[in-house]
């Protein structure tokens, strides 16, 4: 695990800036605004923040689904960010997606054997029949499924049958590194806990690498070995996950995880943290520190000084100057 597999540079994207009605400079959004961060090989670095933070778009943007407006993409000695389509296209074998939502990934008119092959077709995968087909019965047996079920369409599975197949798709051109983008938040509860537990079990199987996405905080605890907290297009403080779960050192990261429910009150360790008025808009975000608004430990250089990561302890990056006060 001590190979980079992913290092991410100063990577920004941003929707709506350019021309505005009347000749002058329209609003945008700055969905990810100078982003860095390394995924070693090898191991799941999970991603959280607010709804509108910019993780969907940062994840789409490494994928190459979005074109990054600036910054660097480093995946196995190539910068992504400077591929044309076609190199882009053939790089993106090693890095594939598991989406939110298994109900509209998949298109409800293509049967699980037509959606798998289609992969495989696109990267010139398997061109014998006899042998994709062998190829869709493993796969299908690798996520949990039986191989007459090659035949069905989307509409004839469970919620989380069609996230099996989704993960099927993902794996199908064995990928490198997989950007799981909130995979089970939209399925029932009892059924979370298999689509974590499958994952995690293909990820020692097939030595895969994992960005994990997601909003519910202890699913990313049990899958994670680091986590990175954003906000407002910006990580504010990455860290191994019992480091920073234990330790938070950033007044969001610690807001975050003071609203995770618990079981009774008396279980809740410390003081509640406090986030004071409303979350700024990303296409007007705050000067200085984008959360100096919310937090009640800001100071008046907050306002005008821009926060970078620095390293408060081996392995753990925070963007805050006042860390000492909380």
């Amino acid at each position: 695990m001590t190979d980079i597999l992913l290092d991410v540079r100063n990577l920004r994207k941003h929707f709506g800036f350019g021309a505005g009605l009347f000749g002058g400079v329209s609003s945008g959004i700055r969905a990810v605004d100078g982003v860095s961060f390394q995924v070693k090989a090898g191991e799941t670095l999970g991603l959280v923040g607010e709804s509108g933070c910019g993780k969907s778009t940062l994840g789409r943007t490494i994928l190459g689904l979005l074109k990054p407006s600036a910054g660097e993409i480093w995946f196995q000695g190539q910068n992504l960010a400077g591929l044309s389509r076609g190199a882009l296209r053939r790089v993106r074998k090693d890095i594939q997606m598991v989406f939110q939502d298994p109900y509209s990934s998949l298109d409800p008119r293509m049967s699980v054997r037509a959606t798998l092959a289609e992969a495989l077709q696109v990267h010139g995968l398997f061109p014998d029949k006899d042998a994709r087909e062998a190829r869709l019965v493993e796969l299908m047996k690798l996520v949990g499924l039986q191989p007459d079920h090659l035949s069905r369409f989307p509409h004839e599975f469970s919620g989380g049958q069609r996230q099996r197949v989704g993960i099927a798709r993902a794996l199908a051109v064995a990928p490198k590194l997989v950007i799981c983008d909130e995979p089970v938040s939209a399925l029932d509860v009892s059924v979370q806990a298999q689509v974590v537990n499958l994952l995690q079990d293909l990820q020692e199987q097939m030595k895969l690498t994992y960005i994990f996405i997601g909003h519910d905080l202890s699913v990313v605890r049990h899958v994670s070995t680091r986590v990175a907290v954003m906000y407002l297009g910006r990580i504010v403080e990455i860290a191994e996950t019992e480091a920073l779960y234990e330790s938070p050192a950033h007044p969001y990261t610690e807001a975050l995880l003071a609203a995770v429910p618990v079981a009774h009150p008396r279980l809740r360790r410390g003081k509640k943290s406090i986030i004071t008025g409303d979350l700024p808009s990303p296409a007007n975000p705050p000067s200085g520190c984008r959360f100096h608004p919310r937090c009640v430990h800001r100071v008046e250089s907050c306002s005008t000084n821009d926060q970078e990561l620095r390293e408060i302890r081996p392995g753990h990056w925070v963007a805050c100057q006042v860390i000492g006060v909380v």
